[in-house]
């Protein structure tokens, strides 16, 4: 526990809601109090670091892999820890927000990791940002069993997969909780909440508090989620080390980084994460103001683009020569009626985690429990009975920045399907996201805020390189509006347009659709603050 008060207290400024007070305990307000006043200042000046780093490339500074920390990548003595109880064997993880049936069927689904994502999958309401902890605390508990109204039963099973924890970014506030004056940072919510209630629960249980960090940009941000560890670890007297968390290599400059960022995190390192529309929406706000980094429909950047794979293939041997697992994408294949079109698309999953597989990396990602028996068999044909493959260093792999960059060798413009496909997903998310729904099932994919962010930036950079006009943009956009309202007459089509206008057709694009969404539309805050 705590061994004492925090200099100034976290206010909770939202209305009160069901069992709310079992998550937002005195105790964990402290907690969380400890957390923002020793760590936001740090995060908001890292963030400003951000903003500078974004004007240093686009003013065209070369992006290259840092200098002063040559020393790091050359020392081929450092290891980070080797991996944690529940982690050892990680081939198949699936993915999804912390709701309460969803989380049932992840935690039956077979898999070996359920990664409860509280960022890309969950819109970030008040009541799913403390429901998401319930469901969590819950889980802990074994108390997660429920009925339906309907009648449908939802029970776990026995043997469970490893828990763990994607927090927001550290982009994002949590405007419902008030410390000092200003939001709490949301990733320090979403961790020191779950943290405070369930580490000892897992550790008791023979596993631990693990996490999935996300979009971090290089070292620094690596460095304060350890230091955060430290003092959560020490705080509540758990022994350091005992924290394991997973990097998300979703940003083009934690691509060059990915050796430092094992390094800032060693001791309580679990691997490195390989996504890709994250990725590519990283690549388009960087460079998005250039004509040689003109992407193509994004369904034509696959990952085994030349530039993709030069980024996978750095990924598996910067983990395995550190001891690192490394994790492959995302399945987000949704099973269908159509039988052709099934066999299809399981043919096109199951080519993926071959790929993967073979290229070195210790498992991947579905986000359907149907997918978990796909990945697995990929897995198991390559693992057999070793719980990883950390043993293949590829030290046949040789990855210059210019092979990072390099993305000339697909690009061209945009297909008429293509332009109305973005338009199309990035509408419906964002009437889904709106509504509170931040996982949507959309033409027979389980799509995230990802999907719609790599959407809207397309869009935008069509637009500015003059490869869309935006007359014929208006144009698909009515028509989808019109499209959606027919579907789902309860839309708020205006709010939808405002958003989408805002954040795909303006002259300076938004470097994320969701801080501002959030502040308008998702915070709600009595007009009487407790």
């Amino acid at each position: 526990m705590t061994t004492s008060a925090p200099a100034r207290a976290v206010r909770v400024l939202a209305a009160p809601g069901d069992r709310h007070d079992e998550i937002l305990t005195p105790e964990a307000l402290d907690f969380l109090a400890h957390l923002a006043e020793a760590f936001g200042d740090r995060r908001h000046e890292l963030l400003k670091e951000r903003r500078r780093q974004a004007v240093r490339l686009a003013s065209g500074s070369p992006l290259d892999f840092p200098v002063a920390t040559s020393a790091v990548r050359a020392d081929r003595t450092w290891r980070v820890a080797p991996p944690a109880p529940g982690l050892e064997d990680r081939r198949v993880e699936i993915t999804g927000p912390p709701e309460r049936r969803m989380a049932v069927n992840a935690l039956n689904s077979g898999a070996q990791v359920w990664m409860a994502d509280f960022e890309d999958a969950t819109a970030p309401t008040w009541n799913n940002v403390i429901g998401g902890q319930l469901s969590l605390l819950d889980a802990c508990r074994r108390r997660i069993d429920f009925t339906t109204s309907g009648g449908r039963e939802y029970r776990l099973g026995e043997k469970l997969p490893t828990l763990m924890v994607r927090p927001r970014g550290w982009h994002l506030p949590e405007e419902h909780l008030e410390f000092d004056g200003r939001p709490v940072p949301a990733p320090l919510v979403d961790f020191g909440l779950y943290f405070f209630h369930c580490a000892r629960r897992r550790i008791d249980a023979g596993s631990g508090p693990y996490f999935y960090l996300p979009k971090l940009e290089n070292r620094y941000e690596a460095r304060l989620w350890n230091d955060v560890f430290v003092l959560s670890q020490d705080l509540l007297g758990i022994p350091r080390g005992t924290v394991r968390a997973t990097v998300l290599i979703e940003t083009v400059t934690a691509a060059f980084e990915m050796e430092e960022i094992l390094y800032e995190l060693r001791d309580h390192s679990a691997g490195l994460n390989a996504g890709r529309w994250d990725y590519l929406f990283s690549l388009i706000k960087t460079f998005g103001h250039r004509t040689d980094f003109q992407l193509p429909d994004r369904a034509r950047v696959t990952m085994t683009a030349p530039f993709m794979r030069a980024y996978t293939d750095l990924l598996v041997r910067t983990c395995h020569r550190r001891g690192a697992h490394a994790i492959g994408g995302t399945a987000a294949h949704v099973p269908g009626k159509d039988p052709e079109a099934e066999a299809s698309a399981l043919a096109k999953v199951r080519l993926d985690k071959e790929r993967e597989a073979e290229d070195g990396f210790d498992g991947s990602w579905v986000a359907h429990p149907a997918l978990v028996p796909v990945c697995r068999e990929v897995f198991d044909g390559v693992l057999g009975e070793r719980p990883h493959q950390l043993d293949r260093t590829r030290e046949d792999v040789r990855v210059e920045a210019a092979d990072l960059l390099c993305v000339r060798r697909i690009s061209g413009p945009p297909t008429e399907q293509g332009v109305r496909t973005n338009i199309a997903v990035a509408l419906r998310y964002f009437d889904a996201w709106l509504r509170g729904q931040g996982a949507v099932a959309l033409y027979g994919l389980m799509e995230d805020a990802a999907t719609a962010e790599i959407a809207r930036v397309q869009i935008w950079q069509w637009l500015r390189h003059g490869v869309l006009d935006r007359d014929t943009a208006l144009r698909v956009l009515d028509e989808e509006l019109a499209a959606l309202g027919a579907a789902h007459p309860w839309a708020a089509l205006d709010e939808v347009r405002e958003l989408f206008e805002r954040t795909a057709l303006a002259t300076e694009l938004p470097l994320f659709f969701t801080p501002d969404a959030y502040t308008r539309h998702l915070v709600r805050i009595p007009e009487v603050r407790s």
